[in-house]
Formats: C-alpha cells, sequence, structure tokens
C-alpha cells in the first residue's frame, strides 16, 4: 500500500486543489492510503474521512524549514509516508529546497527546480512568454501610490493589480485599485504589478512536465462561469491547438518537472499569457473526469515509475463545482486541535 500526503485540504470559497487530487488518486486506486496536510483546523478536508485517513496540521512555512522538515519526519515515522504531493503556493519554496532531504528519508516527490519556480514570477512572465510565442497584457511595476496613478492612467479601468508572486484583482476604480494595492504591500509586499485587462476568452491548460522536455498528459478547458473570487465554477474541455501546442513548447523549453497550469486569454489579436503556477489547479478533477488522470501521474513519476503520457480526451464535456453539507462530531474538532492530528 502507498502512503501519500496531500496539502490544500481547505476545501472553501477560495478552494485548495488537494480535494480534486485526492479524489483522483483514489479514482485509481482506492487502497492507496491518504494523509491530509492541513494548516487548519477548519479546513474541510480535516473531517471528510472518506477521503482522508489521517490528517495533519502543519507549521506556516514562514516558521522556517526545521519545524517544517521535522513535522513530515513525524508523520513519516508514526503512520508511513511514502510521497507528498504539494499543492500550496506557499509551501512550495519548502518542499522544492528540501527535495533531496526529504528523499533520502525515502519520501517522495516530483516537483519543478528552484529556477523553474522563480519563472512564475509576474515581473518574469513577458521574457517567458516571449520565449514560448505568447504576448502578455501591458503591466507597469509600481512600488508607491504616485507610480500606481500614473499607470492607471496609461492604460485606463479595468485594471488587474497584482502581487508579484500571489494574488490578483480587478479594480474599475481609484479607490478599489489604491484598497487592492494597499493590501498586497501589506500582505506580501512590494512591488506591486498593474496589469491592463484584456478581453477574451479564458482558457487554461493543465498538465505534468516529465523534467526532460516532454509531458505526461494535459487537458485544455474554456471557463464559462467564474466566482467573485475568480475561480472556476463551471468549464468546458477544448483542444485549442495553438494554446496546446504553446504548451508542450513551455515544457520543452524549460524542461518542465512536475504539476503545471498555464492561465491564458485567447483573443482575436493571439493568446495572452497571464499566470503559471507550478502545481495543479483547484479544477483538476476535471481533467480526471475526462480520462486524464494528472495527479496519479505524477505520484508513478515520483515513486519512479513510468506513467502514460497519452492527452486523449475529449471536447465539450462540461465541468461543474457545487457546494455540499455533512454534519460530524465536535470532537474531530477537538482531536485535531489538541493534538493536531486526526
Amino acid at each position: 500500500m502507498t502512503n501519500v500526503a496531500i496539502s490544500g485540504i481547505n476545501a472553501v470559497d477560495n478552494p485548495g486543489p488537494g480535494v480534486g487530487v485526492i479524489k483522483s488518486i483514489k479514482k485509481k486506486d482506492k487502497n492507496t492510503k491518504i494523509i491530509g496536510l492541513a494548516y487548519d483546523a477548519m479546513e474541510p478536508g480535516v473531517y471528510m474521512d472518506w477521503l482522508t485517513d489521517k490528517v495533519f496540521i502543519m507549521p506556516y512555512p514562514s516558521e522556517g524549514e526545521t519545524p517544517f522538515i521535522n513535522r513530515l519526519l513525524y508523520i513519516k515515522e508514526s503512520c508511513g509516508l511514502d510521497a507528498i504531493i504539494p499543492t500550496l503556493d506557499a509551501e512550495l519554496p519548502l518542499f522544492i529546497a528540501n527535495g533531496e532531504k526529504l528523499g533520502s528519508f525515502g519520501i517522495c516527490t516530483f516537483l519543478p527546480t528552484k529556477e523553474q519556480f522563480r519563472l512564475r514570477a509576474k515581473d518574469r512572465l513577458s521574457d517567458l512568454a516571449q520565449s514560448i510565442g505568447l504576448k502578455v497584457p501591458e503591466s507597469r511595476t509600481v512600488t508607491s501610490y504616485e507610480e500606481l496613478t500614473k499607470a492607471i492612467n496609461e492604460m485606463k479601468f479595468p485594471v488587474m493589480i497584482k502581487g508579484v508572486f500571489y494574488k490578483a484583482y480587478k479594480a474599475f476604480n481609484y479607490q478599489e485599485a489604491t484598497s487592492y494595492f494597499n493590501k498586497i504591500v501589506s500582505e506580501w509586499g512590494y512591488p506591486v504589478i498593474v496589469q491592463k485587462v484584456v478581453a477574451g476568452e479564458e482558457m487554461n491548460v493543465v498538465g505534468v512536465g516529465d523534467g526532460e522536455g516532454g509531458d505526461f498528459g494535459m487537458v485544455g478547458i474554456k471557463k464559462l462561469w467564474i466566482t467573485s473570487l475568480g475561480k472556476i465554477w463551471t468549464g468546458v474541455t477544448v483542444k485549442h491547438e495553438e494554446m496546446l501546442r504553446t504548451a508542450k513548447n513551455f515544457v520543452k523549453e524549460f524542461n518542465w518537472k512536475g504539476a503545471f497550469e498555464l492561465e491564458c486569454i485567447v483573443s482575436d489579436d493571439g493568446i495572452y499569457l497571464i499566470e503559471i503556477n507550478p502545481r495543479f489547479p483547484a479544477w483538476i478533477y476535471f481533467a480526471t473526469g475526462v480520462g486524464i488522470n494528472l495527479p496519479e501521474r505524477l505520484l508513478s513519476a515520483a515513486l519512479g515509475k513510468e506513467p502514460e503520457r497519452a492527452s486523449n480526451y475529449e471536447p465539450g464535456k462540461l465541468y461543474i463545482r457545487f457546494t455540499d453539507d455533512f454534519v460530524t462530531d465536535m470532537e474531530i474538532f477537538q482531536k485535531i486541535v489538541t493534538r493536531g492530528e486526526r
């Protein structure tokens, strides 16, 4: 039996990818033991005992490398741990930096390198997009209210206000733009990126790079309906040949290793690259549902096996996210708070 730890089980209004990854792995092998990694006792995945066999509260990545790694080694010792699939941006640098150390303890990962991870920074996106034949929306990097105002005056509303690594908000007036600017600075610091909004269809590609210029499959989708937080609620599979070809160029150009998602806007004058995520998206089960089980393939690669590589999915398949309810015992919450595990 394989024991796999998966993070991002915060299935809330801004869901993490963890639940979709778990469902994908369980679909392939119901006997796989799933260890959920949570950062808060109220994450819904803590209580989904039909998906997670064990759950552990992790120290926040900001607490540093030592407590983070020690916690993983404790999990390894207490219940066994063969592989980890991290799914959250904030924790990835720690996992990437300590991949070899974890491997020495028998804990496998399949992650991008430090340099590959740095490629996703929004201030490097223009050069990356150019190298694979894509455009990027007009952008300005700002560090003051004066620069913010100047950038907006040049681009006109609406604009996107973005952190270099995390968070993005659409602003329709100066009050919103200033508020989002302050929010990003207080949480992530300077600089802040102001980006022109491009009209077109939102399309994404998810895949897994093999680290040698090839891939273990890709799926393209078009967003039909998104939430106020920008998360997909309904979508449809598409085979946009240029976008899929560009995704393959990305993997080949940078020898990408591990999961990735390209977020694009397809407009009349070309494809614009909006963002690169170095992990699975929250909608990853969509790919599994149309026959391309990318989490299972990544897990196989992490364990040293040769995964499938086919990307034969049917366009026109519909994805619908929905909310659900369940009731459980308060003692589970008490246990996770007092012991840090369930």
